[in-house]
């Protein structure tokens, strides 16, 4: 796949899978499978293992690389497949070239966690790891505020093979001024904060948006795309007003349920178990009920749709 393809299937809904545990508490392969299938056999085209949502940094390193081969097998050709890498520099790299060979399309950098983190040397990172890629796309995951346009025009000057920045500071003025300052008609922006704040970002112009929902609901997620498409915004806050108790529940107390909500849906419809690993947890009781009110408002409004 050339960078071009690449930029206009980023352009869209970046899918960001769970990764199931079996009661042994090993990664549950076939579970796997089945949010994959369910994900891609209704229309998601793009597909990130080993991303936040897939709890990256509760994995070993050999788990990684048993998640990403399994979305190679089930997905084939029928996605793109961004592999999500980070870590120390040295690691990061190995698992960039391990994803290069495993088949992926393109790599995501998780945001380097480290103590002191400087522009240049945030710069000097992703250049480090996309320049032992050059054959894959390169994807940013930009959490840190401190990032400025000219940064990502540096990094886009030293490293050719970046085609995309996934934008995850919650403010959209300065996802703006951060946009309006790179000037990089190469780069595609993609709203990293889900379905929930994606109609603000593709307002200062934002083109795809990320998403732990389509785990469960890939048809809802793909009809709030569309709506932002047309430019519907009628529309886009009817489907956004759906989503925004589930995703609300994600975000409360600094977002430590975000995977055990999705988890907790697709355990009552049957996909996979609703473990998680610390230092998350499950969710409670009440909590577990809210997602079942959730899911039952998507049965009825599926149920209307289809006698409409």
């Amino acid at each position: 796949m050339d960078l071009h393809q690449l930029r206009t299937a980023l352009a869209g809904i970046v899918a960001i899978p769970v990764t199931p545990f079996a009661s042994d508490g090993r990664v549950d392969g076939p579970a796997y499978r089945r949010v994959l299938d369910n994900m891609v056999d209704n229309g998601i085209n793009v597909v990130t293992p080993n991303g936040n949502t897939s709890e990256y940094y509760a994995l070993s390193q050999a788990e990684t690389r048993q998640v990403l081969d399994a979305t190679v097998d089930a997905v084939g050709t029928k996605a793109v497949i961004v592999a999500g890498i980070g870590g120390p520099l040295p690691q990061a790299i190995e698992a960039a070239e391990y994803a290069r060979a495993a088949g992926a399309n393109a790599i995501m950098i998780h945001q380097p966690v480290h103590p002191y983190v400087s522009r240049s040397g945030w710069v000097d990172y992703h250049v480090a790891i996309a320049s032992a890629v050059p054959e894959l796309g390169v994807v940013t995951y930009l959490r840190n505020p401190s990032i400025e346009g000219s940064d990502l025009n540096n990094l886009a000057d030293r490293a050719p093979n970046l085609v995309a920045v996934k934008y995850a500071v919650p403010d959209p003025v300065r996802f703006a001024t951060v946009m309006q300052g790179c000037q990089n008609q190469g780069i595609v922006w993609i709203a990293g904060l889900a379905e929930s704040s994606a109609p603000g970002y593709f307002a200062y112009g934002a083109t795809g948006f990320t998403s732990g929902l389509v785990n469960l609901a890939p048809k809802l997620s793909l009809d709030m795309l569309e709506a932002l498409r047309l430019g519907d915004r009628d529309r886009v806050m009817e489907i956004w007003a759906i989503i925004r108790p589930f995703e609300e529940l994600r975000a409360r107390h600094n977002s430590e349920n975000n995977v055990s909500v999705v988890k907790e849906a697709l355990a009552q419809l049957g996909l996979c178990s609703r473990d998680v690993r610390p230092p998350i947890s499950t969710l409670s009781e009440d909590d577990r009920a809210l997602v079942a009110g959730f899911l039952g408002a998507l049965v009825s409004r599926e149920l209307t749709k289809a006698a409409s």
